[in-house]
């Protein structure tokens, strides 16, 4: 156990070790579970047990249970479906089903202490390697690619972001390193307001891609007409300014189960942000600082954003113009992997994989522009789009109908697009993010658009 206050985890390479839009392989693999475990144990090793079971928030679980649940998924997934080998603790199965214990239920389980759950972690994950090391990647679609080994790698970088939301809901001293924030980009204030996105069609989602999760898949082809989307996610300063002129005390620009969600909750500004004289100061990881105005806005539930885009007079992209946005490349007519094409995502293109615990400055990242203009439409935060979380045309539930059908429906909304504290390996820009829509805790902004009159269909 580590003394209370040790310093740990807040700034993590980025290598990228996800596979590209060919075939994947077990040293890729291989790359991917390591990397996603060193994030779950500078996330957890930074914290003595005392915080690690307890429960921060009712929206989220004691730090203890992700890290147990982080390796039954695998002696599920891994061990006995991708390997045909005896689980390490089937008993497990049960107590870590996360549909069976809702998180406000899980501090009242008996769970794992600390050790118990490293102990468990270590052990699952030495079988795991000698699975992987002997598993033939081809024939059974879920060995196909590693594609149960990249699929597992994605789920334990999720609940890393989870975890790290965890950090940010906890009280008490800072205990993530906190590096230099990045400098504003130099051609900030040349930038347009918007950006042109002609109409007509695209390939949406993808039929290449590895480690696409199910929601992702099949490719198929979007008509979208002519619209002009932000270049740069909603800054502080320019959400400060709606807060300003009452829009929080204005029902004309909330949907009416978000007004009445804000009547209920007394919302008056975005989580963790407070009144400090004639401004605001907000929390971040145990640091209470003034508004950085240049950032993109973050902790927004889907209903503020919504507010916003009307008070505005634009509105929030749907899923299918965000991602024609990042991937259509008009010259060619295809879609890109990723914004500014298909190599590997570096730290000149986007702030991915918890190198910084903060967004980086609105206009940042001038290399991971899409085609259209606009930046940073990969990491920094989060991006509400207005749509439902729906499948695609054709979709098929793979491996299990948990992974996402049980969660289609307008209960749900989607989010693109990743934030700094998304790995690489769970962004791209086919990948398909969802929540509640009054959820804030998540590392969420968004940006606007409007249709664009006359430009095509």
């Amino acid at each position: 156990m580590n003394e209370p206050g040790r310093r740990h985890g807040g700034t993590l390479a980025t290598e990228h070790t996800a596979p590209g839009s060919g075939r994947a392989t077990a040293g890729q693999a291989a790359a991917a579970l390591a990397r996603a475990r060193s994030r779950t144990l500078a996330l957890t090793d930074c914290l003595p047990d005392a915080e690690l079971t307890s429960q921060h928030s009712p929206l989220m679980s004691p730090l203890v249970w992700d890290l147990a649940h982080i390796g039954n998924q695998e002696d599920i997934w891994l061990l006995r479906q991708a390997g045909g080998r005896p689980a390490v603790r089937p008993d497990l199965d049960t107590l870590y089903d996360a549909f069976r214990h809702p998180r406000p239920d899980r501090p009242s389980l008996p769970l794992l202490d600390p050790a118990q759950a490293r102990n468990y972690l270590a052990e699952v994950r030495g079988r795991v390697l000698d699975v992987l090391s002997a598993a033939p990647l081809d024939g059974n679609p879920l060995l196909a690619d590693a594609f149960v080994f990249g699929m597992t790698a994605q789920h334990e970088q999720q609940h890393d972001e989870t975890m790290l939301a965890t950090h940010q809901l906890r009280r008490g001293q800072a205990v993530l390193d906190d590096p230099a924030p990045l400098p504003a980009p130099a051609d900030r204030a040349e930038l347009p307001r918007e950006v042109l996105v002609p109409g007509g069609p695209f390939t949406m989602g993808t039929g290449t891609e590895p480690w696409a999760l199910d929601n992702e898949r099949p490719a198929h082809t979007v008509g979208v007409a002519a619209f002009l989307l932000d270049t740069v996610p909603v800054t502080v300063s320019a959400y400060t300014a709606f807060i300003d002129d009452g829009g929080y005390r204005d029902p004309r620009w909330w949907h009416p189960a978000g007004w009445e969600h804000r009547q209920r909750h007394d919302i008056e500004a975005p989580l963790f942000w407070r009144r400090e004289g004639a401004g605001w100061v907000r929390r971040r990881f145990g640091r209470t600082e003034h508004l950085p105005p240049g950032e993109p806005v973050m902790h927004v539930c889907w209903y503020e954003a919504d507010a916003y885009a009307r008070w505005a007079g634009r509105r929030l992209p749907t899923e299918a113009e965000w991602e024609k946005a990042a991937r259509h490349e008009p010259a060619t007519g295809r879609s890109r992997r990723h914004p500014w094409g298909d190599t590997a995502p570096g730290p000149e293109h986007a702030n991915l994989g918890q190198r910084h615990l903060r967004p980086a400055p609105a206009g940042s990242f001038p290399a991971g522009a899409a085609p259209c203009g606009a930046r940073q439409l990969l990491g920094d935060v989060w991006e509400w789009t207005a749509s439902d979380f729906r499948p695609y045309p054709g979709f098929s539930a793979f491996p299990y109908r948990e992974y996402s059908e049980v969660f289609f429906g307008p209960d749900h909304k989607v989010l693109r697009g990743g934030s700094f504290a998304t790995d690489p390996v769970a962004c791209r820009g086919t990948f398909r993010n969802w929540d509640y829509p009054v959820r804030r805790q998540i590392f969420a902004g968004f940006r606007t658009c409007r249709t664009a009159e006359g430009e095509g269909r």
